[in-house]
């Protein structure tokens, strides 16, 4: 491959090498380089065509270490392992590991937007798996540094009983004992885009209010307060106390 300056040849080794692989992996560097191109770099070649395959390699690579790590673990169970395992917020994570903000090529301005971060982040490193699959056809240049990763956050999440998805916890709680399903109300109580506190969430079951929670997105706000709820509802189930 001809790199468009000596510096993106030198960036790009560099974040192969960090990724702890050998200088003679069969990388096709023309499409590392298009997984680290943000669509403000160049609206013409950039990562959202990886990223479409990219969505398809993590959910593989992580399936195959979590049939191979766990056999004890049935199909649900493993199931929702991996549906945290994907999520944007870890596969963020990972890419913070590998400062990998440092190697996307984005405009300016999307640099600065804080907020779209973690989506920017995540989409990175779903294109950079997609490349270095279609590299070899095969999840030898994924699995060697990628697994160490996700063995570490699924340990994690076998700790946590709720898998780190408070609103499927609080979910499955209500239909298992009232066979219902929570509801929530969403009030936008600010105007400033970003601001951490822009929407309000209310999580209600049988007309009482369990959980309330701020955050910058609709989102954001119904997981904090899915978490209040669902601790206070998991406490009131242990005492036997009634809902109302």
């Amino acid at each position: 491959m001809l790199f468009s300056t000596p510096y993106r040849e030198k960036q790009l080794r560099t974040l192969v090498q960090k990724l702890g692989l050998p200088e003679s992996a069969p990388v096709r560097w023309e499409l590392l380089d298009l997984a680290l191109t943000h669509p403000t770099a160049s609206a013409a070649a950039n990562y959202e065509r990886l990223e479409f395959v990219g969505d398809a390699v993590v959910k593989l690579a992580a399936a195959e270490f979590l049939f191979a790590t766990y056999p004890e673990s049935d199909e649900g169970e493993l199931s929702a392992m991996r549906g945290v395992l994907v999520s944007d917020r870890l596969l963020s994570e990972i890419s913070d590991r590998y400062g990998l903000d440092r190697y996307l090529l984005v405009s300016g301005s999307t640099h600065a937007d804080h907020l779209g971060r973690e989506t920017r982040l995540a989409a990175a490193l779903e294109a950079l798996l997609a490349a270095l699959y279609l590299s070899t056809h095969t999840l030898e240049l994924v699995h060697p540094w990628l697994d160490l990763h996700l063995k570490q956050h699924a340990e994690r999440i076998r700790q946590d009983p709720t898998l780190e998805n408070y609103k499927g916890a609080l979910q499955g709680l209500t239909q298992a004992h009232y066979q219902m399903l929570p509801d929530y109300k969403i009030t936008e109580v600010g105007q400033v885009y970003g601001d951490p506190e822009r929407f309000v969430a209310e999580v209600w079951v049988q007309e009482r209010m369990w959980g309330r929670g701020k955050g910058r997105s609709k989102k954001a706000a119904e997981q904090t307060a899915a978490q209040i709820a669902f601790l206070a509802l998991q406490k009131s189930l242990q005492n036997e106390s009634p809902l109302d």
